[in-house]
């Protein structure tokens, strides 16, 4: 059996600059491909990975890319601390270290035969797209499909370059908190979004990843549309060491984020937001 703390090291095939903190790694495996679980899938979206350095350490990440893709994966890296600052020095071909999957990610068989809000804020939406992906694969197993995404403004949304093939599938409605000259869309709260949604509440599930204070806002977005909090599920952000329940650093309430989480129904942890 393969030991689940030891890293493997990957290479970085691809850099992308999505915004001016955020940047997308696409990491390919050194030797043998990526496995796959018992789903034929790298990782459930909403699992996270622990990437790193020697001599910097680690961080968490939730995939971006398809789970469905063996020959790589996507993280997005968001420049906060030393890790990350030593992620962003790194260029194309240069090696470093991976290791998971961890956690539980979304109910994809749950999900399916439903409909599907998805709602995220600013660089929470790596797990998020990579969940799209997945939808996007197997459409004819979903009903309708939203995506609610915010950021600061135009600039701070990521994967712009993705929402035009998101598009001929799935409902992309975007919003800001400030506008800008290029900007054209939407000005306000992720919740005012929801007025351009139309499901049947009990035929429909959500899924959520972003910042505390978007989690905690869930009741002001999902409520009026009439969902039940045992079918929206949250992705909740803490700092892992371990990664497998050993550290005890990513405790919410009395659950392990990387044990039991990272995805919870909202009602598991509802009030245990960052």
């Amino acid at each position: 059996m393969e030991n689940p703390l030891h890293p493997r090291k990957v290479k970085i095939a691809k850099l992308e600059r999505m915004s001016s903190n955020v940047r997308l790694l696409r990491l390919e495996p050194i030797g043998k491909e990526f496995s796959v679980n018992k789903n034929g899938l790298v990782f459930n979206p909403g699992q996270f990975v622990l990437a790193g350095l020697w001599g910097y350490g680690e961080a968490p990440f939730g995939p971006a890319s398809s789970p469905l893709e063996r020959k790589f994966l996507e993280i997005g890296v968001r420049q906060a601390g030393n890790v990350t600052t030593a992620l962003h020095r790194l260029k194309e071909g240069d090696e470093m270290t991976l290791r998971g999957p961890y956690g539980n990610g979304y109910p994809l068989d749950f999900f399916a035969g439903k409909d599907v809000v998805l709602i995220t804020g600013g660089c929470g939406i790596p797990p998020i797209a990579a969940l799209i992906e997945y939808i996007i694969a197997q459409r004819k197993s979903f009903g309708r499909v939203y995506l609610l995404y915010g950021a600061l403004t135009s600039k701070d949304l990521l994967f712009r370059n993705r929402f035009s093939r998101w598009e001929k599938d799935i409902k992309v409605l975007l919003t800001v908190d400030k506008s800008t000259p290029d900007w054209k869309g939407h000005v306000g709260l992720v919740s005012e979004l929801t007025r351009e949604i139309d499901i049947k509440p009990r035929n429909t599930v959500a899924a959520m990843c972003g910042p505390g204070p978007m989690t905690k806002a869930l009741e002001n977005i999902l409520r009026p549309l009439g969902i039940s909090d045992r079918r929206i599920f949250v992705s909740e952000e803490r700092k892992m060491s371990c990664g497998i329940g050993k550290c005890q650093h990513c405790t919410t309430g009395d659950k392990y984020v990387c044990l039991d989480g990272p995805v919870f129904h909202y009602d598991q942890v509802q009030g245990n937001w960052d």
